[in-house]
């Protein structure tokens, strides 16, 4: 687990086809869920991918989701 002041960085099992996933809490606080078990580089890029959605505020974007996960 890795914890920052804006989020937190979880190792969990989730579904082949989720490599990971961010929620952000009632105080603003982001919990990313990264696939265990993927490799450790695609770890990596999901990380990267869920860090990138939070540094572009995508969670305050009123864009279709379809359309933030492709930007």
């Amino acid at each position: 687990m890795q914890l920052n002041k804006d989020y937190c960085i979880r190792l969990i099992a989730l579904p082949c086809t989720i490599k990971g996933v961010t929620v952000q809490d009632i105080d603003g606080f982001y919990n990313v869920y990264i696939n265990s078990r993927l490799s450790i580089e695609a770890q990596n890029k999901a990380i990267l991918h869920e860090l990138t959605h939070i540094k572009r505020c995508d969670f305050d974007s009123f864009e279709p989701i379809e359309l933030i996960e492709n930007m």
